[in-house]
């Protein structure tokens, strides 16, 4: 069976990860979210899988590769142009990214699953496909309930008694929303649904192509399905994603590594005196990564590989991505830590190389700093380490 994953977007919304990191390749513990998506589409017997790439495609490429070491085909189709011998991305649309594969050759021959690259979820996708089936749909968008406080984040289905599509409301204040059912990103199609899609030019389904199905009156349904789906829109739904495993909230993401305590998992080789090492559960620890003689780590947090958690620093309720140096003293509480980039559960970040406080958080394979200057000690006194 056939699907596509979408992973052509920037991630403007998880900036400044994505500088870096393209979305789908964002990690929850060390994997990337992407793969817990191939793996659920590969349960379900789809094993031929079209992903459009743009933005660092180079990274998704390398890694999935031609998909055989997760047991499924994947293809990909580049979305972009070389400009001065770089490849730049030019995104062409959800809906455009579909009809540009299919105008190269008709890979969309049968039924077939489409999935935003940006979140982790346990559909019964096989249970979805059969009601898409039984209803004669050209479309299925497949739905979820949140409480109505919530509403204003997501895409709203308004649909009849028998789950036909009337209508779609893009982020509606609680007062204005007509319904509770919120647009996840995940489609089902029939391979007619490609003749409303305009061939080379930019097309999105949700603003464009399921609009004109609605306007058409097609057999177009929402499917209100009852599981876990978390959207990692933004740089909190990451940071509460990572949150939910290490408390184990998210069904099928096991922390990774061995428990070397109770709550503490750890890659391979940390360097650690756990005795001397003020430290609370749920927390994960990379492979290779130091941590001095009095540092303080409170859970739930996540630091990755390759880390060095100097003595005297605390980090709590925080992720630490890669390869990042904390220097002594400082006190991370609600952060984010991504190469220079420092942010905060709202989203809001500091560069520290810019901020002049790049001896406090810096890369680990460099050479440790000396001691800073009296001026720039004087700084993070004044800001305190609390604000970065």
């Amino acid at each position: 069976m056939k699907a596509m994953i979408l992973a052509a977007g920037k991630g403007t919304r998880v900036r400044p990860i994505t500088y870096t990191t393209p979305k789908p390749m964002i990690p929850i513990l060390q994997k990337p979210v992407m793969e817990f998506l191939v793996e659920l589409l590969r349960q379900h017997g789809f094993d031929q899988i079209m992903v459009n790439v743009s933005h660092l495609a180079k990274e998704i490429e390398d890694y999935f590769r031609d998909g055989q070491r997760f047991g499924v085909q994947i293809a990909y189709s580049f979305e972009g142009r070389i400009i001065d011998g770089e490849l730049v991305g030019e995104a062409i649309g959800s809906a455009g990214g579909m009809r540009r594969i299919h105008d190269f050759s008709p890979f969309f021959d049968d039924t077939f699953v489409v999935l935003c690259g940006d979140a982790l979820i346990d559909l019964d996708l096989t249970a979805a496909v059969k009601w898409h089936r039984a209803k004669g749909a050209i479309a299925t968008v497949v739905t979820k309930s949140v409480p109505r406080s919530e509403v204003s984040s997501y895409g709203v289905v308004v649909t009849d008694k028998d789950n036909r599509i009337q209508a779609f409301q893009e982020k509606p204040s609680t007062e204005e929303a007509l319904s509770t059912q919120i647009n996840t990103g995940i489609y089902i199609f029939e391979p007619e649904v490609l003749e409303y899609i305009p061939s080379g030019q930019e097309y999105d389904i949700g603003s464009q192509l399921f609009p004109k199905l609605v306007e058409i009156q097609a057999p177009f349904y929402a499917n209100p399905m009852d599981f876990q789906w978390v959207d990692i829109g933004k740089v909190p739904d990451y940071w509460q994603a990572i949150r939910s495993v290490l408390l184990g909230k998210i069904k099928n993401v096991a922390i990774p590594g061995h428990q070397v305590a109770p709550g503490i998992f750890t890659g391979l080789n940390v360097a650690a005196n756990w005795h001397k090492v003020d430290i609370t559960g749920p927390v994960y620890i990379g492979g290779m990564t130091r941590i001095e003689d009095g540092a303080k780590i409170v859970g739930p947090t996540m630091i990755g590989p390759n880390c060095w958690v100097c003595s005297g620093a605390t980090v709590d309720n925080s992720v630490i991505f890669e390869h990042s140096r904390l220097g002594p003293g400082i006190r991370l509480v609600d952060k984010l830590v991504h190469g220079r980039y420092c942010i905060d559960k709202t989203g809001a970040a500091i560069d520290v190389k810019a901020a002049a406080l790049d001896w406090l958080i810096t890369d680990a394979r460099q050479t440790p700093p000396i001691h800073p200057p009296l001026e720039r000690q004087a700084i993070a006194d004044l800001l305190g380490t609390d604000v970065i």
